[in-house]
């Protein structure tokens, strides 16, 4: 094997080993396999921080995550006063995640929040012109009556 092949086999096996090319499949199971590791070292359910810690997670693809497994019921999320608490609800679930899925879920969920809040921004910008518009017009109907009132005293 020359030292090109053999560079290259490594870093194929470096990358399956550090799972360097994860899809939603093998983030699920870590994810899970974090929330009991995290549940037994502690007694107490773990913070969706402390799990992307555990498992080197941006929080922001953390949070994608759980809200993934949230909505197909494999854990649940519990908003607290000490933050939001994750739950094993059914870990046989995870085996229905297809396997090899690799969209770039996190950039279509991000660019659809984008365009949701821009339609919200819209949507208040419109709102305040026509409030502008109705206080324009009220004050205009208001000064029509005072006058008028003037006019007959």
């Amino acid at each position: 094997m020359s030292r090109c092949e053999h560079q290259v086999r490594s870093n194929h096996i470096a990358n399956r080993l550090f799972m360097k090319d994860k899809d939603f499949y093998s983030e699920a199971h870590l994810v899970v396999a974090a929330i009991r590791i995290l549940e037994h070292q502690a007694s107490a359910s773990p913070s969706i921080d402390k799990v992307c810690r555990t498992i080197s997670f941006s929080p922001e693809q953390g949070n994608f995550v759980c809200r993934k497994l949230n909505e197909i019921n494999i854990i649940e999320l519990v908003e607290g006063a000490f933050g939001t608490k994750l739950f094993i609800k059914d870990h046989l679930l995870l085996e229905e995640i297809p396997k090899g899925a690799t969209e770039d879920n996190l950039e279509k969920e991000l660019k659809k929040f984008q365009n949701d809040r821009k339609n919200h921004i819209e949507k208040i910008k419109l709102f305040q012109t026509e409030q502008k518009k109705k206080k324009k017009n009220l004050f205009a109907e208001l000064e029509k009556k005072f006058k008028k009132n003037l006019d007959e005293i």
